[in-house]
């Protein structure tokens, strides 16, 4: 049973190391905490950093139809996974802007890295390496509709162009962290995009205003919940929009430690079902 007396009516989780094992897989105690917070009339919802694609394959393992935030809070939408009768729309999307893309195509080429973009269901880079390699060699063991769409090009610009492509967000990825922060420092001062990392080694960008937590907030009042009434839970600084926001912000065990912080209460780790642990003492 939980620990206090609100009836919470909307959860939402990370997916990377807080979810997903390290096998990348749901455990079935979460699974099962899930299904009954489900059964009380709680909306599951994940939120995650991941390109759509990818995030609707993990998502499916639930087994549920549920909402899905993707790109960070830069595309929402719902899936009928199980139930045809479900609806399967885009709740929300909001592509960056050209002059950012330019921009992140400059910085990268300056700081010496790699910048990968994000569309709803492909990743565009001038090489196959870190994220695009990552994905490919994921795209092996999935079926067709679920792979990832890989695309190397010589022009970015060029190719955004020819497809119309929707461009969700920007990732670089690198190990010397100076010169991550030499391009987020660089790229805030543009004062038209919201920055984010999802690990220490990468660095994530949107539109201005697009985060997890606005993603939250979207679908919170689309389904008339008051933010009191929402449990969000999460592992690192992408997470923090949406632990702040939530009327219950919950960080994992492996959290960083700025979010555990942040956070109202602090769950094991998701190599031990955190998830569920917290969905046990505050919704079952």
């Amino acid at each position: 049973m939980g620990t206090n007396n609100l009836n919470y009516k909307m959860l939402v989780t990370d997916m990377d190391y807080t979810l997903l094992s390290k096998e990348k897989k749901i455990s079935e105690r979460n699974r099962e905490a899930i299904f009954k917070a489900v059964e009380k009339g709680v909306h599951m919802v994940v939120a995650t950093g991941r390109i759509y694609t990818s995030a609707r394959v993990y998502a499916k393992l639930l087994g549920l139809s549920t909402p899905i935030i993707a790109s960070n809070g830069a595309i929402i939408r719902e899936e009928a996974f199980n139930n045809p009768l479900d609806t399967e729309r885009t709740i929300y999307k909001d592509t960056l802007k050209m002059e950012t893309i330019r921009e992140m195509i400059r910085l990268s080429h300056k700081y010496d890295l790699l910048c990968h973009f994000f569309t709803e269901d492909t990743i565009y880079a001038e090489e196959l390496v870190n994220i695009s390699l990552r994905y490919t060699e994921w795209n092996k063991y999935l079926g067709e509709e679920d792979q990832v769409k890989i695309k190397i090009v010589d022009d970015i610009e060029s190719a955004f162009n020819q497809d119309k492509a929707e461009v969700l967000k920007a990732v670089v990825m690198d190990e010397d962290s100076g010169k991550i922060q030499n391009l987020r420092d660089n790229i805030i001062k543009t004062g038209i995009v919201s920055v984010s990392q999802s690990m220490k080694n990468n660095l994530e960008v949107m539109n201005k205003g697009v985060t997890k937590g606005n993603a939250v907030k979207i679908l919170a009042q689309m389904y008339g919940i008051d933010r009191k009434e929402i449990i969000a839970i999460g592992d690192n600084e992408n997470d923090m929009s949406m632990i702040e926001y939530a009327g219950l912000g919950i960080a994992m065990g492996n959290a960083e430690e700025a979010l555990k912080n942040a956070a109202d209460y602090i769950t094991g780790d998701y190599q031990k079902d955190g998830v569920a642990e917290a969905i046990e003492r505050f919704i079952l």
